[in-house]
């Protein structure tokens, strides 16, 4: 389904918008991880303004959505899309990661509205997924558990776990995100130990799986839409993405993995953002 004019302009200026904050949180903080959280703006911003059944002014809300961003150190982006979406002040975002914030570097579930667990040791966000799918399961709930993982976290043993825990129980509200930018801490990931083949993957081992283009909203969107409709099986949504998406001297490379732009790049990166 593609989106109407008026959603297109929004997501357009909603995606615009998030990789500016990006941009400015990490010139502030000095430090962060800009270019993964530019290559997953389009995939948050969709998921949290489209299909997410949260509350801003309830964050606690027993039935929510659950979301875990496993790829947990990409806070540039997730505190983005929560503030616009409305858990916290917006001009919050300038304090990431100054020391007497709460907008840390990873993601503290404690102090954070929206943050559903506190993440950024790799691998480990499936399985805090699959407990809570598997939970909503034996409550009865509708609750869909979300869960952001790095194509290069995907070297992780863990997640092949818990992929088989999600198909052994059937768990049809779990849907794993994967951003899919093909560039990891210091080089491509196939120079580092090879993804290849996810989709064979993720089917070998019992799900379902849907593969797009990250950036185009109306695929992004139809993605989470047939995620919801897939019954008997978690879906997995490979995502392909670019690393820095939206800066040009950002793109496809992993020197912008963990470095933030000084004032005169910063510059560069909102003229082109704007």
């Amino acid at each position: 389904m593609v989106f109407s004019k008026e959603k297109s302009e929004f997501y357009n200026d909603l995606t615009k918008t998030i990789r500016r904050h990006i941009v400015k949180m990490t010139n502030h903080a000095g430090s962060g991880h800009p270019g993964g959280s530019l290559s997953a703006t389009e995939l948050l911003s969709v998921l949290f303004f489209e299909h997410m059944n949260v509350d801003p002014n309830n964050p606690d809300w027993q039935d929510r959505d659950c979301f875990f961003l496993s790829k947990g150190h990409c806070t540039p982006v997730f505190y983005s899309v929560l503030a616009e979406k409305g858990f916290f002040p917006v001009e919050e975002l300038m304090t990431f990661r100054d020391v007497d914030g709460r907008l840390h570097g990873h993601p503290c579930g404690e102090h954070i509205p929206g943050v559903d667990i506190s993440s950024g040791s790799l691998g480990q966000g499936l399985s805090v997924a699959n407990g809570v799918g598997l939970t909503a399961k034996l409550d009865g709930s509708n609750r869909r558990s979300y869960c952001m993982i790095g194509d290069g976290e995907l070297q992780e043993g863990q997640i092949w776990e818990a992929a088989m825990t999600s198909a052994h129980y059937n768990l049809d509200n779990v849907c794993a995100i994967i951003d899919w930018n093909k560039i990891q801490l210091d080089d491509f990931v196939e120079n580092v130990k090879g993804v290849k083949n996810l989709g064979d993957k993720f089917r070998a081992f019992g799900w379902h799986v849907v593969e797009i283009d990250g950036h185009d909203i109306n695929a992004v969107n139809d993605a989470f839409k047939e995620a919801k409709r897939t019954k008997g099986k978690p879906t997995a949504i490979l995502a392909h993405t670019v690393k820095g998406k939206g800066v040009s001297y950002m793109e496809d490379t992993h020197d912008w993995h963990g470095m933030a732009p000084n004032d005169e790049q910063l510059e560069i990166a909102l003229k082109e953002l704007a």
